[in-house]
């Protein structure tokens, strides 16, 4: 199986390479003469690259260009939560140095090392027995539930949020950043968001949470799919109720029978033959993590709805030319997709078979 592989840099989105090797030779041990820079092409919101130089393979985050949301993109934060992680999971990858001088490449950003493995994607699909992706599958399952079990006061993170009102905090926050970046109407994510406001279940408990736990945010082991060598993107992790976790999750999950609209707007490793429905997989992580989930639908609605609006941000910034990345040119109508899904998992009150 292939290791996920950096690619040339997309136009607009370049590193000034004397400033960062000038840098990394200041602050990290091995780095030598020259620097090459490629970048990693998933994701679409923190930038990734991948930098070379002397016995050194990193990797450097930075926020995406003409990003104006600071919480969502807080490098120095993200930072924190690695350097803490490291000390007490090993399924983090470990941070080297963060740089709050915006002078070196135009923002803030942090450095880790690189972790070798492979990131499963939707064109993979013909390369991947079904056996295989179940197995990767409760992998993934299992992973996602030691996270949501693990100390994270004992690892020093105790701090790192405000888990109590946890889910009004998200529901409230995310109705301001859709209003703050609204294009154009979208009547069912709207709705959605109403719903939410009105229908928020007593929290579940409280846990280290990911908030964006997914296939291509996780790195596997080359030598066997079925282990998890480390969890990518942690911008967004927090303290809070892991069924809103669980939730988000959940919104990227797509079954193959699922509209074609919807399934078409995001590819998803979740189609493929031998993964669990979105029910079943809602059924593993009750099981494993012991924890009863009373209000499916809520959760599911949620992470749509979110993810929704996330897409929503990304599409005003392209809209307004703070980007160039044409990826992002149509995803008004992903934002729709997504919103549309909600909606018809609350007006059917089920989560599968929403066709």
């Amino acid at each position: 199986m292939k290791i996920d592989e950096a690619k040339d840099i997309r136009k607009g989105e370049d590193l000034d390479s004397a400033e960062v090797l000038a840098y990394l030779q200041k602050h990290i041990e091995g780095i030598g003469e020259e620097i090459e820079i490629k970048q990693f092409p998933g994701g679409a919101s923190n930038l990734t690259y991948l930098l070379k130089s002397g016995n050194r393979e990193m990797v450097l985050r930075r926020p995406p260009f003409g990003a104006k949301i600071k919480s969502a993109h807080d490098m120095g934060r993200e930072h924190r939560v690695l350097d803490a992680l490291s000390k007490g999971y090993n399924k983090a990858p470990k941070p080297l140095v963060y740089c709050e001088d915006e002078s070196v490449i135009g923002a803030p950003f942090y450095v880790m090392e690189r972790v070798e493995g492979v990131i499963i994607r939707h064109d993979m699909g013909k390369e991947l027995d079904p056996g295989l992706v179940k197995g990767i599958a409760d992998s993934l399952i299992d992973t996602f539930v030691n996270l949501h079990q693990l100390d994270y006061k004992a690892v020093g993170l105790g701090e790192l949020g405000r888990p109590e009102g946890y889910i009004k905090r998200q529901v409230d926050g995310w109705s301001k950043r859709y209003i703050k970046s609204q294009t154009e109407e979208q009547k069912e994510l709207e709705y959605v968001g109403r719903w939410l406001d009105d229908n928020q279940p007593t929290e579940s408990g409280h846990s280290l949470i990911h908030n964006d736990y997914k296939h291509d945010n996780v790195i596997l082991d080359a030598n066997d799919l079925t282990q998890v060598k480390a969890i990518l993107d942690w911008e967004m992790c927090t303290l809070g109720d892991p069924l809103m976790d669980l939730g988000t999750t959940l919104g990227y999950w797509m079954n193959s029978d699922d509209p074609g609209i919807f399934v078409k707007s995001f590819e998803n490793p979740s189609v493929l033959p031998g993964n669990p429905s979105r029910e079943e997989f809602l059924h593993l992580y009750s099981l494993k993590s012991g924890k009863e989930v009373s209000h499916p639908v809520f959760y599911y609605a949620f992470g749509l709805w979110k993810t929704g609006v996330v897409l929503q941000q990304i599409y005003y910034r392209f809209k307004h030319g703070h980007t160039q990345d044409q990826r992002f040119a149509m995803f008004n109508h992903v934002v729709k997709a997504f919103g549309s899904m909600a909606y018809r998992a609350i007006e059917l009150n089920r989560i599968d078979k929403l066709s």
